[in-house]
C-alpha cells in the first residue's frame, strides 16, 4: 500500500513539474489595470459580449471557466487597450454569480471577473389581474399615493447634472392621466470637472413621500443633496431646503402618527429626521453596520471605528411605529419611529446588493430586493433569519407588500417584469413591467402602482400601471 501511494505521489509531482516546466513565465505586467464588463443582462443560453478596457495595447486575453476557455483563441487589445469578445452561456447554466478567470499575456496578468447569470422567468398569471397602463411624464423615478386626496404623485427627472428637465405631477389614480404638474425652481450653480462655473439646472425631484396629515408632498432633490416640500392641493412649493442638507437623498417616508418625515442617504450612513409640521430638520441618525455573526471572524480591534451602514431604502410599519432601513450589503436596522432609537440591527445572509425593503406586520417578515442575487430574500423581521430566497428576475429594484391580497410585488429592472409572490415565496404571477421597471407604490383596496423608466424614445417607456388582483 505504501509503495502504491509513493508511486501515485511521484506521478503527481512529475505531472506538476511538467506543467511548471511548460509554463512560459513571461514578463509580468507590474502595473496591470485591466477591467472587464459584460454588456446587458445575461441569461442561460444567451450570448454575452465581454468588453475589456485599460489593457496594454497588444496584450492577449483569454477567458477561462472551470479550467476551460470560453472565448476561443486569445483576443488582442487594440491601440487603446480595448477589446470585445462574445461567448455563449450554456442553456443549463445555473443562475448566480460565476467567477471567470481573465488571463492576459504579453505582458502577463490575470483577474477574476464575476459574471452574473440571471434567472429567466416567463411571463405568467396576467389573467389574474386587472391592469391599466398609461403613458406619463418623461423620466419617472418614484411615486406616492394620497388616500386623503385620492391622488397619485409622480417625480420625474431627465439627464445628468445640471438637470434641466424635471416635474412633480399629480395623476388621477383611476385614469392615470396627468391632472397637474410643476417644474422645480432653479438650483444654484456648481463647478464642472475642470472647476469652471456652470448652470445649476433645477432642483430636480426623485423620491416621493406623502404626508396626508399636513396635506404635503415631500421630495428628494438628489442632485443638490437636499429635500423640498410641496402642497398637495395645488403643488405650490412650501419650502426648499438648502443644498447640502442631506447627502444624496433617496427614499422619503412620512410618519403621520409621530409627525415626522424620514429621508435616507443612499449608500451613506445617515437618516435625516424632519418635523412634518414645522418643516424643520430635527436630527440626523447615523447608522452603524451590525457586528458579524458568531464564527465570521472576531470583533474589530480595540478602538476600531464601527463599520459603515450604506443605507439604500426604507419601509415603515405605521401601526407598530417601526422604521426598517436596509443597507447595500443586506444590513437591516429597526428604528423606533417615536424615539428615533435603533432597537436592533442584523445582516440578512444572501441579500447581496440589497436595494429595496418591505414589511408585513401580520407575518412579521421582511422582504428584501437583492440585485446581487436577482432574488427576493424573505426573513424574520425580529432576527433576520432567512426563510426563503426566491429568484425573480434580473435586478429587482423595488419591493412592496400589499396587505389586502397579502402579496409581495417586486419590480425587476433588468428583466422588465413585476413578480408577484405570497409571503412564503411562492410565485403567483410574473407580469410584464415594460422597459426598466423603477418603482412600486401600494394604495388602498389592493391596488399597486408601477412605474417604468426606459429610454425616452421607446414608446413603452415612462408608463404608469395600475395593478389590481381579481377577486
Amino acid at each position: 500500500m505504501r509503495t502504491a501511494r509513493t508511486a501515485v505521489a511521484a506521478c503527481i509531482l512529475l505531472a506538476a513539474g511538467t506543467a511548471w516546466a511548460d509554463a512560459r513565465f513571461g514578463q509580468p505586467d507590474d502595473n496591470f489595470q485591466g477591467r472587464v464588463s459584460a454588456g446587458g443582462v445575461v441569461y442561460p443560453g444567451s450570448t454575452v459580449t465581454l468588453q475589456g478596457t485599460n489593457f496594454k495595447p497588444g496584450q492577449k486575453v483569454q477567458f477561462l471557466y472551470e479550467g476551460e476557455t470560453i472565448s476561443g483563441e486569445p483576443v488582442a487589445a487594440d491601440v487603446d487597450g480595448k477589446f470585445s469578445v462574445e461567448t455563449t452561456v450554456p442553456k443549463n447554466a445555473v443562475p448566480g454569480r460565476h467567477s471567470v478567470v481573465v488571463s492576459a499575456t504579453e505582458p502577463s496578468a490575470a483577474l477574476i471577473h464575476t459574471l452574473k447569470v440571471s434567472p429567466d422567468l416567463p411571463v405568467s398569471g396576467a389573467n389574474r389581474f386587472d391592469i391599466k397602463s398609461e403613458k406619463t411624464v418623461t423620466g419617472v423615478y418614484q411615486s406616492g399615493y394620497s388616500a386623503t386626496n385620492s391622488a397619485l404623485f409622480v417625480a420625474a427627472a431627465v439627464g445628468r447634472p445640471p438637470v434641466k428637465e424635471s416635474v412633480l405631477a399629480r395623476l388621477d389614480p383611476r385614469t392615470l392621466k396627468v391632472v397637474q404638474q410643476v417644474t422645480p425652481g432653479p438650483a444654484p450653480g456648481r463647478p464642472d470637472a475642470q472647476g469652471n462655473a456652470q448652470d445649476g439646472g433645477v432642483y430636480a425631484v426623485y423620491g416621493v413621500g406623502v404626508d396626508d396629515a399636513n396635506g404635503n408632498i415631500w421630495v428628494s432633490n438628489t442632485r443638490q443633496n437636499t429635500v423640498a416640500v410641496y402642497r398637495q392641493s395645488d403643488l405650490t412649493l412650501l419650502k426648499q431646503f438648502d443644498a447640502g442638507t442631506i447627502g444624496h437623498p433617496r427614499d422619503v417616508i412620512a410618519d403621520q402618527k409621530n409627525g415626522k418625515v424620514f429621508v435616507n442617504q443612499a449608500r451613506g450612513t445617515n437618516v435625516a429626521v424632519f418635523d412634518a409640521k414645522t418643516l424643520l430638520l430635527t436630527t440626523t441618525l447615523e447608522l452603524n453596520a451590525p457586528p458579524p455573526p458568531a464564527g465570521a471572524g472576531g470583533p474589530p480591534g480595540r478602538g476600531a471605528a464601527p463599520a459603515a451602514f450604506p443605507t439604500m431604502s426604507m419601509s415603515l410599519d405605521a401601526s407598530a411605529g417601526k422604521l426598517f432601513v436596509v443597507g447595500a450589503n443586506g444590513e437591516v436596522a429597526v428604528i423606533d419611529a417615536a424615539s428615533n432609537a435603533v432597537e436592533k440591527a442584523y445582516t440578512v445572509k444572501g441579500a447581496a446588493g440589497a436595494i429595496g425593503i418591505a414589511h408585513d406586520a401580520q407575518s412579521n417578515r421582511i422582504f428584501i430586493a437583492s440585485q446581487g442575487a436577482d432574488a427576493i430574500v424573505i426573513a424574520e423581521a425580529d432576527t433576520g433569519d432567512v426563510l426563503h430566497r426566491v429568484p425573480v428576475g434580473a435586478g429587482p429594484l423595488s419591493v412592496v407588500f400589499e396587505p389586502v391580497s397579502k402579496r409581495v410585488y417586486a419590480a425587476n429592472r433588468g428583466s422588465g417584469t413585476i413578480t408577484v409572490l405570497d409571503v412564503d415565496g411562492k410565485i403567483v404571477a410574473n407580469l410584464p413591467g415594460g422597459p426598466l421597471p423603477n418603482h412600486l407604490t401600494v394604495a388602498p383596496g389592493g391596488v399597486v402602482y408601477a412605474l417604468n423608466k426606459g429610454q425616452a424614445d421607446d414608446a413603452a417607456s415612462n408608463h404608469v400601471q395600475r395593478i389590481h388582483a381579481k377577486q
